[in-house]
């Protein structure tokens, strides 16, 4: 991975604001509710935020000054100290120092006293369209497995449904501080309280229905609007349609992840589309008209005479859209000529006459005999 100051473009001397300046600055650019299905900068935010979240740390940021990235995965007595980064660890970093997507644009959420309820997992399903559904775009109904409210404890989790009350551990705070001794010194951690689970609140009796959860196992009807244009592995995200968390913690993402369908006729290559059309040797020498299917429908192109097996005809505009653009690709229609393995007498006796022509100079066709067998040839691939 890159050098850590590298990727929030800033100097080893900076301080903390200015590491979070930067980082806010890069989180606003690669967020992926701004990029809609980018894995690239979805791999970008994960990387930021983790600088971000080694830097804003005086002792993390001590030890990867001193030791890099290995000083920090050795961390905590030889078990993992920062591996497993992932892309959810990366959002919650977000959320946590920053609220959510909305606050930077000015759409601050009011936060009350008490600590936040977790929010539900992530739900990821995957959902297939159709080259036809690539060009114009489909909205589908998706039906989901959620876990949601639990209606018999209204969500509290309580036998009564009642409020649950203070944790005697942490005071309400839901976090406890941990020392540890490493090999660097000793660390001093904060981790959820592992009497709330980080929540700040028990309950006293929990609901015989969902064990005190809250949510229960449930199918929900999510529409999802797909744009034009996507491809295999590109993704929405659907906020606030996944699972509900923890005790009426907020809903989570539901991740839709696209999969094309191959349509045996056509050959992708972003937005262009790539179609073989076998025609006769008598359209190639002769020239014709064929129908060629497109995602848009069928249209009909004109086959020029003496055109070659491995020629491209190129349809402008007939291809598919670009994701998020204004402009269409093309489909390209590569010429296969057909050659028959079976022939009637008579289609025999045409080729041979053909291999007459052939093996004449082309002076030797000027005269009425030449003209004549070529007539023949011509007479005998139009009427087959």
């Amino acid at each position: 991975m890159a050098d850590y100051y590298e990727l929030l473009g800033v100097s080893k001397s900076v301080g903390t604001d200015e590491i979070k300046k930067a980082y806010r600055k890069l989180a606003l650019k690669y967020h992926p509710d701004r990029n809609q299905g980018s894995k690239e900068t979805e791999d970008r935010f994960k990387q930021v935020t983790e600088a971000y979240e080694v830097l804003r740390d005086p002792e993390k940021r001590s030890i990867y000054d001193q030791y890099g990235e290995q000083g920090l995965n050795r961390g905590a007595g030889g078990a993992s100290g920062f591996g497993g980064f992932d892309f959810s660890d990366a959002l919650e970093v977000f959320m946590r120092d920053f609220g959510g997507f909305g606050d930077l644009f000015g759409e601050r959420q009011q936060r009350g006293g008490s600590r936040s309820r977790p929010k539900g997992e992530a739900i990821k399903v995957r959902v297939h369209v159709s080259l036809q559904e690539v060009a114009t775009g489909v909205a589908k109904t998706l039906k989901v497995a959620i876990l949601d409210t639990c209606e018999r404890c209204s969500g509290t989790g309580s036998a009564d449904g009642a409020a649950p009350g203070i944790c005697a551990t942490c005071q309400g705070s839901g976090e406890e501080r941990q020392a540890q001794r490493t090999v660097f010194g000793q660390f001093i951690s904060v981790v959820p309280c592992r009497t709330c689970r980080g929540e700040g609140r028990v309950i006293e009796e929990r609901c015989p229905q969902c064990h005190g959860e809250g949510r229960a196992r449930s199918q929900r009807p999510i529409k999802v609007e797909i744009p034009p244009g996507v491809t295999s592995e590109n993704f929405i995200t659907l906020r606030g349609e996944g699972n509900v968390g923890l005790r009426g913690g907020p809903r989570g993402e539901v991740l839709v992840l696209i999969e094309v369908e191959e349509d045996a006729r056509f050959v992708r290559d972003g937005a262009h589309l790539r179609y073989d059309l076998p025609i006769t040797y008598s359209q190639a020498v002769l020239g014709d008209e064929a129908e060629v299917p497109t995602v848009d429908g069928t249209v009909r192109v004109t086959i020029p005479k003496g055109i070659q097996s491995g020629e491209v005809l190129r349809l402008r505009g007939h291809g598919l859209p670009e994701l998020h653009g204004r402009s269409k690709g093309d489909q390209l229609v590569r010429i296969v000529v057909w050659t028959p393995d079976r022939l009637t007498p008579e289609q025999e006796e045409a080729i041979r006459a053909l291999q007459e022509v052939e093996d004449l100079a082309p002076e030797q066709l000027d005269g009425d005999s030449g003209r004549s067998i070529w007539s023949r040839v011509k007479e005998a691939f139009t009427q087959a």
